[in-house]
């Protein structure tokens, strides 16, 4: 059961371990692109691909939608990131449990945005959490983990890329240990739980009165969506990437302009934006634009 990249990323890694998949449930297609045509969701491609039937059910709430997994006799449900509540009915089908793979160490960063809260606020280190699931929305007991570090310059979708292989292997794993019988678990503490709500864009304009450090980091953590923005002499950018950098002055200063970017001061201490994209413009290397659109205080 999953839906976006990471969660076909993991689908893929069990069929190539050769577990044996029943069924997959997946979101309903969605409109997408210019023309908003209806499109499968990455993992609904991945089980097209492999033969394996296809549900996707807008919720649980019909009986005759959970018959129809029970009529699928799983001895587990994998679930990543598939972006639906399991009511108990559903919870209880599978022989073995529900199985999860959450992209926190939990009991940090419960929710929907755990990863890209882990890159905001500046964390060291994340990684993924195998658990059983339960009503309660990422408070199952943990069965494992898998940790790594986070770049200094690592972007939030850099770091999905490399949860979700991180993920897919722990999943196998985790599959491995059910195949051989029952399988521990450990309670998360109650006094550790921290919360990941959804990204808003109105997360996205920069407050220079913060420190550079935090500047770098909503940069890092609202990309690849919603995007940080700043207005730069009056216009209005988005703004991709990001290095912390020597300098000081009133915060929103631009201070130089460099072979790599444009110094900006901060609260304390200073970025080099390196990458940003006008309204209507392309992605482009902050140098390369301020070439062709000179900037009148410097």
């Amino acid at each position: 059961m999953g839906t976006p990249e990471i969660a076909a990323t993991c689908f893929k890694r069990i069929l190539a371990e050769g577990f044996q998949v029943v069924g997959c449930y997946t979101q309903p297609d969605r409109p997408k692109g210019r023309g908003m045509k209806l499109a499968p969701s990455p993992v609904k491609e991945v089980a097209l691909a492999a033969g394996i039937p296809v549900f996707q059910p807008e919720n649980f709430r019909q009986e005759e939608t959970v018959e129809a997994l029970r009529a699928l006799k799983p001895d587990v449900c994998a679930v990543v990131a598939y972006g639906r509540i399991l009511p108990q009915s559903v919870l209880d089908v599978p022989t073995c449990g529900c199985i999860n793979i959450h992209a926190s160490l939990l009991p940090s960063y419960r929710g929907s945005a755990p990863y890209q809260w882990a890159v905001l606020d500046g964390r060291k280190e994340t990684g993924v959490t195998a658990m059983y699931l339960v009503r309660e929305m990422d408070a199952g007991d943990i069965i494992d983990t898998a940790a790594t570090p986070i770049g200094e310059n690592e972007t939030a979708g850099e770091l999905l890329d490399r949860l979700a292989e991180l993920g897919a292997g722990l999943l196998a794993k985790t599959l491995g240990r059910l195949e051989k019988g029952p399988v521990s678990a450990v309670p998360q503490d109650p006094a550790k739980v921290t919360y990941a709500p959804m990204l808003d864009k109105a997360m996205c304009p920069i407050d220079w009165t913060k420190t550079a450090l935090q500047v770098h980091n909503q940069v890092r953590g609202l990309h690849p969506w919603p995007v940080a923005t700043a207005e730069i002499e009056g216009t209005p950018f988005k703004i991709h990437e990001t290095r912390l950098a020597e300098g000081s002055g009133t915060p929103g200063q631009l201070l130089r302009l460099t072979k790599t970017g444009l110094v900006v001061a901060c609260g304390e201490g200073a970025v080099e934006i390196r990458s940003l994209q006008a309204q209507g413009g392309k992605r482009m290397a902050a140098a390369d634009y301020f070439r062709g659109h000179p900037l009148k205080s410097l």
